[in-house]
């Protein structure tokens, strides 16, 4: 059974439609990545924000509304037509919804946290549903009026690449049709400081794989997807996921769970890795992580294949980084004038010695094979990879 990606919508740091998302990411600009700070240590970071103006939530979806559910909002508009093209096909209770987040509505909480403190009360307007984990996947549900099985992952970096797994497990098995599948972040103070707590941000723009990488930059947006059996040019031919454990917040440096996810991948597409004609890297610009990827990929598919990490151009944006990498990857196949660009690595170009060798994209590089592969390892060691395109 093939599973197609029929339609995205996206916003992120590039922009807040496809076009402009496409423009950006292959003319190697980051507009949305701006200066934050001071965080609560006194240091300072950039962050991949939204520029895009959000409107409120309509009054029926009140007790939702926060910026995590507003960016959301804006990336379903998008793919509004194509859902209702899948509609009238499939059913309501046959479409299921599963969006990936890990910050939720907590940019809210923290305001109204701020508020009791300062006011003794909460603010009028916030609802505790705002910052619930689940409220991402039961907003789009409602949003779109979508009655089937629906539910959030929330699985730190990997959430919504794990999203494409469940989605593709529930069409295969036959407990839907068709599924909106995504993931939604939002900056918020937590994250941030939470991150800086552990001296994983980077002060500059991140620099993925250099010698001088010095840790990472926090992103925003919302990615989603329509996915069916309906035909379309590009298909989800591969998805594999493993959990190691190895340590709470560090990968295991050897990479062995995430060998095993991209390799699950690979089987489950029936690929080759030199079949493979790009990889959206996990690229962190963080010591260890960096190392660990390099090593997985040099023993995978070698030197031959192009890769590159677009978070000096979107920030790392947690829960939402699959779908939004996955999205990236979508827009490069589809996009009918691209003439097979691939996005430059955006680094200062001094190689670690350390790490394994990969061929990292330059300005002007094409694509062979229309079959991407995207990344995703979080803490905990939960790892996942996903292959998009077409076999031809």
């Amino acid at each position: 059974m093939s599973i197609y990606l029929n339609d995205i919508g996206i916003l992120n740091a590039l922009g807040s439609t496809k076009s402009q998302v496409f423009d950006n990411l292959i003319g190697g600009r980051n507009p949305g990545m701006v200066p934050h700070g001071p965080l609560l240590s006194g240091r300072s970071t950039w962050v991949g924000s939204v520029t895009q103006a959000l409107a409120p939530l309509p009054e029926r979806f009140a007790d939702f509304d926060c910026r995590n559910n507003r960016l959301l909002a804006a990336a379903l508009d998008q793919i509004s037509p194509s859902v209702a093209e899948v509609r009238e096909h499939v059913a309501r209770e046959r479409v299921a919804v599963i969006i990936g987040t890990s910050t939720s509505g907590i940019a809210e909480g923290e305001d109204a946290v701020e508020a009791l403190t300062r006011t003794g009360k909460l603010p009028a307007a916030f609802h505790y549903r705002q910052q619930e984990i689940g409220t991402a996947a039961l907003f789009t549900a409602r949003y779109l009026d979508l009655t089937g099985p629906r539910y959030t992952i929330s699985t730190a970096c990997t959430s919504s690449a794990k999203a494409f797994a469940s989605a593709r497990r529930l069409i295969m098995s036959g407990r839907c049709d068709a599924a909106v599948v995504g993931g939604s972040d939002s900056l918020c103070r937590l994250t941030l400081n939470g991150f800086d707590a552990l001296e994983s941000l980077s002060p500059d723009i991140c620099n993925p794989f250099s010698v001088n990488r010095n840790g990472i930059n926090i992103g925003e947006g919302a990615c989603v997807f329509v996915v069916s059996k309906l035909t379309s040019p590009l298909e989800l031919l591969g998805v594999g996921e493993s959990s190691d454990g190895y340590h709470v917040s560090a990968p295991d440096p050897q990479g062995r769970g995430a060998e095993r996810a991209v390799r699950a991948a690979l089987a489950v597409a029936g690929l080759k890795p030199g079949e493979i004609g790009y990889i959206n890297l996990h690229g962190t610009a963080t010591r260890k992580n960096d190392a660990m990827e390099s090593n997985v990929i040099g023993r995978i598919f070698g030197v031959d294949t192009p890769c590159s990490s677009t978070k000096p151009q979107i920030g790392h944006t947690l829960g939402a980084a699959g779908a939004q990498e996955i999205g990236l990857c979508w827009l490069l196949l589809n996009e009918a004038g691209n003439r097979r660009r691939l996005p430059p690595q955006i680094w200062d170009g001094a190689r670690d010695a350390s790490l394994a060798d990969l061929r990292l994209v330059e300005s002007g590089d094409t694509w062979k094979h229309a079959a991407f592969m995207s990344n995703s390892f979080a803490f905990g060691g939960s790892n996942a990879s996903v292959i998009v395109g077409n076999r031809v």
